[in-house]
C-alpha cells in the first residue's frame, strides 16, 4: 500500500459506460481513493477522461499499469466481459488487489480459480455488484430483518425495460466468448440479489428468449429458484417489455412489499451529477407499499448508496476488513447462471450441485 497519510492509487482499465459513468465517478468521490490512470486505446475516451477528471495519467494499454505496480494500490476492471479472466489474471499476478465489473467470469470454474490465485497471493478480489446499494433493496433488506413482513415465502424481482430496437455492441454479440446477453448482463444483479437475502439455490428453472429482430443474444428471460430455505425467487429481466411490471414484489406470511420503479443513482452518474447531500434519495411518489389486502401504507425509501462500495473496498485495503463482495459470491451466482442457461437450452430444472453442466 501506499503512504497511509495519501490516499490510495486506482488503475481504472475500461472507460466506457461501466469505467467513466460507474466507476471512475466513485472512485473519485471516495475518500481515501484517488483515480491515478485510466486506460483506454481510443483516443475520444483518453480526452474525456483528462476533461472529467483533471490530472489524471491516461494509458493505452493494460500492461503500462502492470509495469508500473509499485506505483498503484488497486486495478479495476470495467472492460468488455471477455477480458475479465486475463485481466484480473494479469494484475494479481503483478502483485496487484483486484476490483472486477460482473460478471467476474463466464463461468464459475474461472471466477473460482481467480478466488485461489487472490487467495494465494494475499490479494483482495472483489465483484462490483453495486445493485446490493440500490434504495429499493436497501428498504428490502431493512423490511425483513425489522420482521415488517413476516416470514418471506416468494420474491419476485424485475430489471425490465422497453428497447425494441438492439443497440449493438459486444453485449449484444452473438459470439460466445463475449458473454453477452441478459442472462450475464442484468441476470448477475438479481440472482445475487437474491443469494445475499435468500442464501444458496436447490433447483433453477428457466426460459430464454431472443424477441427482437437482429438480436443475436437473450434479450427476454425468465428464472425461477428454489432456494433451499423454502423461499422461491422469480427473476425477470427483458428489454422487451412494453409495459413494466414492479421492480420488487416480496410476498410474506404476514404482509407484502411492492416497488415500482429503478433506484436513481444510475440516472444521476449518467447526467453527471455526483455524491453529496441528498444523494440516492427519491420522492415520496415513489415510494414503496407494505401491508396484505386492502390495508397498505407507504413505506419510505433509504437512500441508494453506491459510494458505500468503494469505502468498503479503501477499508479492506487498508484494514483488512471483509470485501464488500467476494469472488467466491460471484461464483456461486455464476453456478446459478450457468444452470439458468442450461435449463432454457434443455427446458428442464437442473439442480444445483447436481446435474448442471
Amino acid at each position: 500500500m501506499s503512504n497511509p497519510a495519501l490516499p490510495l492509487r486506482v488503475g481504472l482499465v475500461g472507460y466506457g459506460l461501466a469505467g467513466s459513468v460507474f466507476h471512475a465517478p466513485l472512485i473519485a468521490g471516495t475518500d481515501d481513493l484517488t483515480l491515478d490512470t485510466v486506460v483506454t486505446a481510443n483516443p475520444e475516451r483518453q480526452a474525456q477522461a483528462r476533461a472529467e477528471h483533471p490530472g489524471v495519467r491516461v494509458a493505452a494499454a493494460p500492461e503500462e499499469l502492470w509495469a508500473r505496480a509499485d506505483e498503484l494500490d488497486l486495478i479495476v476492471l470495467a472492460s468488455p466481459n471477455r477480458t475479465h479472466v486475463p485481466l484480473a489474471e494479469a494484475a494479481l499476478k503483478a502483485g496487484l488487489p483486484v476490483v472486477v465489473d460482473k460478471p467476474i467470469a463466464g463461468t464459475a470454474a474461472e471466477a473460482r480459480a481467480l478466488a485461489a490465485l487472490a487467495e494465494g497471493r494475499g490479494l483482495l478480489l472483489s465483484v462490483f455488484q453495486n445493485r446490493r446499494w440500490d434504495n429499493d433493496y436497501l428498504t428490502l433488506v431493512h423490511l425483513i430483518h425489522a420482521g415488517e413482513l413476516g416470514t418471506v415465502q416468494r420474491f419476485e424481482s424485475r430489471f425490465e425495460r422497453w428497447r425494441p430496437q438492439p443497440k449493438g455492441g459486444w453485449r449484444e454479440s452473438g459470439d460466445p466468448a463475449e458473454i453477452g446477453g441478459l442472462l450475464y448482463d442484468l441476470g448477475s444483479h438479481l440472482v445475487d440479489q437474491a443469494l445475499t437475502l435468500f442464501g444458496p439455490v436447490a433447483t433453477v428453472y428457466a426460459e430464454s428468449d431472443i424477441r427482437r429482430p437482429g438480436a443475436q443474444v437473450d434479450d427476454d428471460t425468465f428464472i425461477a429458484l428454489t432456494h433451499t430455505g423454502g423461499v422461491r425467487s422469480h427473476l425477470w429481466m427483458s428489454a422487451t417489455a412494453a409495459r413494466l411490471g414492479p421492480r420488487f414484489r416480496v410476498l410474506g406470511s404476514t404482509a407484502g412489499y411492492v416497488k415500482y420503479g429503478l433506484d436513481p443513482q444510475e440516472a444521476a452518474l449518467r447526467d453527471g451529477a455526483r455524491p453529496g447531500p441528498g444523494w440516492g434519495t427519491e420522492p415520496e411518489s415513489a415510494w414503496g407499499t407494505v401491508g396484505a389486502g386492502d390495508d397498505t401504507r407507504p413505506v419510505p425509501t433509504l437512500p441508494g448508496d453506491y459510494p458505500a462500495y468503494y469505502a468498503t473496498i479503501a477499508a479492506a485495503l487498508r484494514d483488512g476488513t471483509p470485501s464488500p463482495v467476494t469472488a467466491a459470491q460471484a461464483a456461486d451466482a455464476l453456478d446459478v447462471l450457468e444452470a439458468a442457461r442450461l435449463s432454457a437450452r434443455e427446458g428442464r430444472t437442473v439442480t444445483i450441485n447436481g446435474d448442471k453442466g
